[in-house]
């Protein structure tokens, strides 16, 4: 059965607030077999999924391979730091070896994660984390399935590896007694899909230390000699994507674990406030577990402290004024730890019976600025968090004395882990916002869902759209605009601004028809004004860590990158341009109607007569979708502005709708086979020739000349029967291009370029 899709109108609120533009693209998709009839989502990207090892020492030079999809002509291997360079590794003939390069790391690189890509025919891939570290590195190149098969490991020193499926992996060390040793698995801060279960055991495989949950085990050795570590997956599965580094250091007993660095959740874009130390002014001073042993502090203040143990209840006191406003905010989950911080802020008043507890406020969670996806990767919206369980909110002084904070992590009472901390900031009103963005997704109804990295990779005459999450702090309400620079030659970007009071806006990138093949590192921001003075945010970017088309059984697990990478392919274009009849400002007044002439530019067939475009950006928003011809090269939108009651000013919209496209793949490649196809006919048809007319001349040639005769027919037989080789090798070769190239059903997201409205006051009557 051949799916059918269709876009429909999702919105939603927050806190009351409504989204400005309801930008969520929804597909029914009506499917009696999921696995057979699953609809395709998105055009092809570049992707790159693995790389081999994952890591390096700073210094050195690393001989890595690369692993993806559609990695169509790769070329360069691009890293987020210009420390990092790698060239392609070349064979005893001096031929570039396929997908394997030489990686140098500068001396200078500081440690910590950094992401890969690689430059394709389509253009920049999506990124894979590569890891600089300061101890020796490994790769397991053997099987280590069995103890009799263990890989010797050397303290200080880490392992790159990918974990076996339905078995477990054994690593020996030697440790003398009373060595403090630290075993650390890096799985998902480094993109791999491996929840490992960790294991330190005796000589004879033995049991002795069992962590299940995080990866990193901390071990005093009872006595000299030799003991075995065993990795494996919680639930034994395994594959190139069950990656692991094995870390295994000695550490002085008493200091802090650092583990191998790495990537961020999505939340922690909202975390640090601007300008906070790096080190906090107080440290929490335990026993402070109640009122009568609460920590005295002085506001503001900046601490850090731990929720440990167990159900560990931390209690702060300070005077405070009538009327004063104290922002409070607390971090914990952000840094990756899984608490739920509370916060209850009480009046303490004296009385002749002892004193007297008044609740004035009680902070939790922060929400998502926007709707998240209810099922985790896209069924009703993203499937980004950008809210957290960690703490923001204020309380007012209603009146002058003695005040206390209580702190708890409200699932804390089973959690026993000391590396559970937290960060406490009591602050004045500092306004201000922190933003992040991603690719807009795409979801299909009742068949797949999908959750696919999408690098920004442009085709020609395309334009993607970013979603850009505002966090705001501490009361700021206002505008937000949007801006990205430093971009690739013929790619240009406009934001759609996030207007006061609401929490989303969109940017618009846009790559023209004849765009160059290039790549750059752009300069994401928004910009606004706060108390006065214009201040300018980065904006980080998202992605799932890895694409995932159908989620059924799989949880995305997106993060924040590192970099803002923006390139264009030079090869492919977009199936459908959508722009206007004219790049100039559209004028309008307020109150009257406005049509806007729009160009449909195709270079694909589709599956459907129309599609359905939707407005997009604040003042517009609100007004209906419209279809438009997918066999016309024109259409129109008409706003009427009264009834959307657009006031005077300048705005930047857009639309949006989804297709299916019948897209086809490398058809480059089929004019290539053919003009290879054509020659190898007419070298096979001159082979022919030439054979039959040298065996007939034999018969005839005098017996003196027959041996030279017999030879050159020979040697033309031999030309014949390579001939038609390559001839079968050039149909073959034809054939698989046309099968690569056959129309697929797609569907895809269509953006229309930026258009820029100034709508004037009305006549005055």
């Amino acid at each position: 059965m051949r799916n059918n899709a269709q876009t429909m109108l999702a919105q939603s609120g927050n806190n009351g607030t409504r989204w400005f533009a309801a930008f969520i693209v929804t597909f029914a998709v009506f499917v009696v077999h999921r696995s057979a009839d699953a609809q395709s989502v998105c055009l092809p990207a570049p992707r790159l999924l693995t790389t081999m090892p994952m890591g390096g020492k700073v210094g050195t030079q690393v001989e890595i391979t690369i692993n993806g999809e559609h990695l169509d002509d790769a070329k360069e291997l691009i890293f987020s730091d210009a420390r990092l360079s790698a060239a392609p590794k070349l064979n005893a003939a001096g031929q570039p070896e396929a997908n394997k390069y030489v990686m140098t790391i500068a001396a200078e690189c500081p440690p910590g994660v950094y992401e890969t890509r690689v430059m394709t025919r389509l253009g920049l891939s999506s990124s894979r984390i590569f890891n600089v570290g300061t101890l020796t590195e490994t790769v397991r190149t053997q099987p280590n399935t069995k103890l009799e098969m263990a890989m010797a490991l050397p303290l200080n020193s880490v392992c790159n590896a990918v974990i076996t499926n339905r078995a477990v992996d054994h690593y020996t060390f030697e440790a003398k007694k009373d060595q403090r040793v630290i075993v650390d698995c890096a799985t998902r801060g480094i993109d791999s899909k491996l929840n490992a279960v960790v294991i330190i055991a005796d000589a004879l495989g033995r049991d002795l230390l069992v962590e299940r949950r995080g990866g990193v085990l901390d071990y005093i050795i009872p006595a000299d000699g030799k003991y075995v570590l065993k990795i494996h997956e919680l639930t034994f599965k395994g594959g190139h994507d069950y990656f692991y580094r094995l870390g295994l250091w000695e550490q002085p007993v008493g200091t802090p674990i650092v583990r191998q660095p790495g990537t961020q959740p999505v939340n922690s874009f909202s975390w640090p406030p601007t300008g906070l130390p790096v080190e906090p002014q107080l440290v929490e001073a335990e026993p402070n577990n109640d009122g009568q042993r609460a920590m005295k502090i002085t506001l503001p203040c900046d601490l850090a402290g731990t929720f440990f143990p167990a159900a560990d209840v931390d209690v702060f006191e300070f005077e405070a004024k009538k009327g004063e406003e104290w922002w409070v905010e607390v971090a914990s989950e952000r840094f990756g730890r899984p608490t739920d911080p509370a916060v209850l802020v009480q009046q303490v008043t004296k009385t002749a019976e002892g004193e007297k507890t008044t609740d004035i406020a009680e902070l939790a969670d922060i929400p998502s600025p926007v709707k998240v996806s209810s099922n985790g990767y896209a069924y009703d919206g993203p499937p980004y968090d950008a809210g957290t369980a960690d703490v923001l909110g204020k309380f007012v002084v209603k009146e002058d004395g003695v005040h206390r904070l209580q702190l708890t992590d409200l699932f804390g009472g089973t959690r026993n882990d000391v590396r559970n901390r937290y960060r406490l900031v009591i602050r004045k009103a500092a306004p201000d916002f922190a933003l992040v963005a991603w690719a807009q997704h795409m979801e299909l109804r009742n068949g797949d869902r999908a959750a696919l990295s999408k690098p920004m990779s442009m085709r020609g005459g395309s334009t993607m759209a970013l979603e850009v999450i505002a966090f705001r702090r501490d009361g700021f309400n206002g505008d937000i605009d949007l801006t990205m620079s430093g971009l690739p030659e013929g790619v240009t970007a406009k934001g759609l601004k996030i207007p006061a009071g609401q929490s989303r806006g969109l940017l618009l990138v846009t790559a023209h028809q004849d765009a160059p093949r290039g790549f750059t590192n752009a300069a994401f921001l928004g910009t606004a004004v706060i108390e006065g003075a214009s201040v300018a945010r980065q904006c980080r970017l998202a992605s799932v860590a890895w694409p995932i088309p159908d989620a059924w059984g799989e949880i995305p697990s997106p993060r924040l990158l590192a970099d803002v990478p923006v390139s264009v392919g030079g090869s492919d274009l977009a199936p459908l341009t959508i722009k206007p009849q004219s790049s100039e400002t559209v004028e309008v007044k307020a109150g009257e109607k406005l049509t806007i002439p729009l160009i449909l530019q195709r270079r694909s067939e589709f599956s459907g007569a129309t599609m359905q475009l939707k407005p997009i950006g604040a003042g517009f928003d609100r007004a209906p979708a419209f279809d438009v011809t997918l066999t016309g090269d024109t259409a129109q939108a008409v706003f009427d502005l009264a009834a959307l009651k657009t006031p005077p000013g300048e705005y930047l919209i857009g639309f949006h709708g989804g297709a299916v496209v019948k897209y086809r793949h490398r058809l480059d490649q089929v004019a290539v086979a053919e003009v290879a196809q054509k020659k190898a006919t007419d070298d096979a048809t001159a082979a022919d020739a030439e054979a039959k007319k040298l065996a007939e001349s034999v018969a005839a040639t005098p017996d003196d000349k027959k041996p030279e005769a017999m030879k050159a027919a020979d040697e033309a037989t031999a030309r014949q029967k390579a001939a038609a080789a390559a001839l079968t090798a050039a149909n073959e070769q034809l054939k698989n291009a046309t099968n690569v190239a056959q129309p697929r059903d797609i569907v895809d997201i269509v953006v229309s370029e930026p258009i820029t409205i100034r709508v004037l006051p009305a006549e005055s009557k």
